[in-house]
């Protein structure tokens, strides 16, 4: 017989385990409370007789237990649940140890990789991952009911940032960076005052940045609109002086102020671009932010915001030193760039920004791109960004009637992960449906646990985003509940794996007729049950596609592991993010934008969608006429290259094997797979015949494709 442990492993059933429990609990009680060896046998014996394959250990521990109630040794019976219950603490006691020792020793590869802004070798950012391992255990044993812990150890679902959840932070926002700078704010208990320059609001806004980062554990959205109104107060400025204190004439003093406002163009965003690379959170990561790029004709500062965008693309272009003095590509901040009518590349007055965009995507993958066309079609005619992490806000008003956008974050996210539902439903939809709701549940319970950690909460926790503007100005002491009902915040259901879902159920891909009708039925009813919790709850829940690539991997490596392997579901290594077409299907970028766009409209809580071009850098005209496309076609797009590029050194080819089987670059010896891009993947052959990237080799009559 098989025994299943409770972390789902098999071992063979012993049966001196169970004569030893029940004679250790023997030993600690009175003689007439004890039982015979003889009964002990029996007990065993019971079990043995049952003629089962397999049993579950809880099952063996329950049937112990209600034999020596039987008997009426009560106090034996008692002895030995406080042995059981005893042993459970055991075992769920100092789960942190290895995955602690395996940070400091640069082992724990899981943890070391799930994040670009952290360098997980740094004593500082060690201290925060050191602390969020005990925060997981604790979520994992203390704060979460053991159900939802169990359903994502187990896969079921995922319960994202389970290493912050013991302090009460949120995910994401949108900061509301034009109340912090008009009407000023408070940093480390000094106070900022509205700056009077450009240079100074750029400083400014770069520690506000670093003050909000190290207060929540997510990505946040800067609105670079904004800053034209301080770019124009520079100019003003400058020709007040030339004006009346130097009396130059009004041409003259018109053309030095717009010499110092370019100036001070140049040198604010290269202190925002160093500012946010520099700048070290004090968790010990870098900022994630996102810089929104949009242009309003109806600004009074259009003509100033353009300038700023321009010489963000141009210096982004440059890039930014590295220790070994090469230009690279820098990680944040973050690009995303609005197309509407004026500069989507159809003869308006702002193409030229876009044509610049164009040229920093083929040289730097940055930037992303909104379509306002699209946005308005999709949220009430408004066109706003997403917070860092890429999940959008719900549409919500003000008392007065007025869309609000910015100041407003995300509570948490949890994922489904749809492919191991198809794999045990087998192709039975009753049954596939049947699961889906009991798994969506389970999701709605995880997601409230996020909301209720927040409750309660007052505003001392973090000033910067409660009382000085980041968020909202509460007082001291005050909770900010208010801000987590009535849809002012959002709770996020993410998902991965429609394709490989689809695939299961239908025998198709989700692009065949037959597949999509299937993938469109699971979107609008995880799309429903969002709106289901939202109006029950009056909380703002929202269908989010997951962009976190790592848990494509996770949730693929513990199904491989469960059930083995699955032609093209478990057998790939990965499952595809969200609603994306996989990798591996011969479709091109038009028809790619034209086919997800069908899925963003349901999933208006997050979705962005990508193409792979190769070679980048040598294919602007390709690149032009897909932003045009992007525009009249899909929401939210981004490019993705098959090229290699170094970090380190800045090195534009192709990344090398040596005889250790390690990536190398072959300019600079960088080792550091997180320091570069590698497009392409191994067949996972690593034995002594293994050929160097891009070619191939007979290995006894069969060609491995590396």
């Amino acid at each position: 017989m098989k025994v299943i442990k409770r972390d789902g492993r098999e071992v063979m059933y012993d049966r001196n385990k169970i004569i030893l429990a029940i004679q250790k609990a023997n030993d600690e009680v009175p003689p007439r409370e004890k039982i015979s060896e003889d009964k002990i046998e029996g007990i065993v014996a019971s079990i043995e007789n049952r003629g089962y394959e397999t049993m579950q250990v809880e099952d063996i521990q329950d049937i112990i237990e209600q034999k020596l109630m039987a008997e009426k040794k009560f106090v034996l019976a008692k002895t030995y649940i406080i042995y059981r219950y005893t042993r459970e603490l055991v075992r769920k006691a100092n789960t942190t140890d290895d995955s602690i020792m395996s940070l400091i020793k640069n082992s724990n590869k899981e943890v070391m990789e799930e994040n670009s802004n952290k360098n997980a070798v740094i004593a500082s950012t060690q201290r925060d991952l050191i602390a969020g391992e005990v925060s997981k255990d604790l979520t994992r044993r203390v704060l979460l009911p053991e159900k939802i812990s169990k359903a994502h150890d187990e896969g079921v679902l995922h319960f994202h940032d389970a290493d912050y959840f013991l302090q009460p932070i949120f995910n994401c926002c949108l900061i509301n960076i034009k109340d912090m700078l008009d009407n000023g704010t408070v940093i480390n208990a000094k106070l900022i005052e509205s700056p009077k320059s450009f240079q100074v609001a750029c400083t400014v806004m770069t520690q506000i940045i670093s003050s909000v980062a190290s207060s929540q554990y997510g990505g946040q959205s800067v609105d670079i609109r904004h800053l034209g109104k301080y770019l124009r107060k520079t100019y003003d400025k400058a020709y007040k002086h030339y004006t009346e204190d130097l009396h130059k004439n009004d041409e003259e003093a018109r053309e030095l102020a717009r010499d110092k406002m370019m100036d001070d163009l140049k040198s604010g965003v290269q202190t925002i671009q160093y500012q946010i690379n520099t700048l070290m959170t004090t968790n010990g990561q870098s900022p994630f932010v996102t810089l929104f790029l949009c242009l309003d004709e109806n600004d009074p500062y259009v003509d100033e915001v353009a300038l700023i965008i321009e010489e963000i693309f141009k210096q982004r272009i440059e890039g930014i030193k590295n220790e070994q003095g090469v230009y690279v590509t820098p990680a944040f901040p973050k690009l995303i760039y609005v197309l509407d009518e004026h500069n989507c590349l159809k003869g308006g007055k702002y193409d030229y920004l876009t044509k610049l965009a164009v040229k920093c995507s083929a040289k730097r993958m940055y930037p992303d791109y909104i379509s306002a066309k699209k946005m308005r079609e999709n949220y009430e005619g408004n066109v706003f960004s997403c917070m860092g992490c890429r999940s959008f806000l719900s549409p919500w008003k003000d008392e007065n009637g007025n869309y609000k956008w910015e100041g407003r974050f995300n509570q948490g996210v949890v994922s489904l992960n749809l492919p191991q539902i198809g794999i045990i439903a087998n192709g039975d939809e009753e049954v596939f449906w049947e699961l889906m709701e009991e798994r969506l549940a389970l999701c709605y319970e995880a997601l409230m646990c996020r909301h209720r950690a927040l409750e309660g909460t007052i505003s001392d926790v973090s000033p910067i985003h409660w009382q000085y503007g980041a968020i909202a100005r509460l007082k001291k002491g005050e909770k900010i509940d208010k801000l987590l009902h009535n849809g002012y915040s959002t709770l996020s259901l993410g998902y991965i794996g429609l394709y490989e879902v689809t695939k299961l159920m239908t025998g198709e891909s989700h692009t065949t007729e037959k597949g999509l009708k299937f993938a469109l039925k699971v979107m609008n009813r995880l799309h429903d049950a969002t709106e289901t919790w939202k109006k029950n709850t009056g909380l703002g829940f929202g269908l989010y596609g997951t962009p976190a690539e790592s848990l494509c991997y996770r949730f693929a490596s513990i199904d491989k592991k469960k059930f083995g392997s699955i032609k093209d579901v478990t057998d790939k290594g990965y499952y595809t993010n969200s609603y994306h077409v996989d990798v591996r299907e011969k479709i091109d970028a038009f028809s790619k934008f034209d086919f997800e766009s069908q899925f963003q409209v349901i999933s208006s809580g997050g979705a962005i969608s990508y193409v792979e071009i190769p070679n980048l850098r040598n294919n602007l005209e390709a690149i032009e006429e897909l932003v045009k496309y992007i525009y009249d076609h899909i929401q939210y797009a981004e490019f993705n290259t098959r090229s290699d590029y170094c970090h380190i050194c800045g090195f534009d080819g192709e990344i090398q094997v040596n005889d250790d089987l390690e990536w190398v670059c072959p300019s600079c010896g960088n080792k550091d797979k997180s320091k570069m891009n590698v497009t392409r993947r191994t067949c996972g052959y690593l034995g002594e015949n293994f050929w160097n990237v891009g070619k191939t080799k007979e290995i006894k009559s069969r060609v491995l494709h590396i």
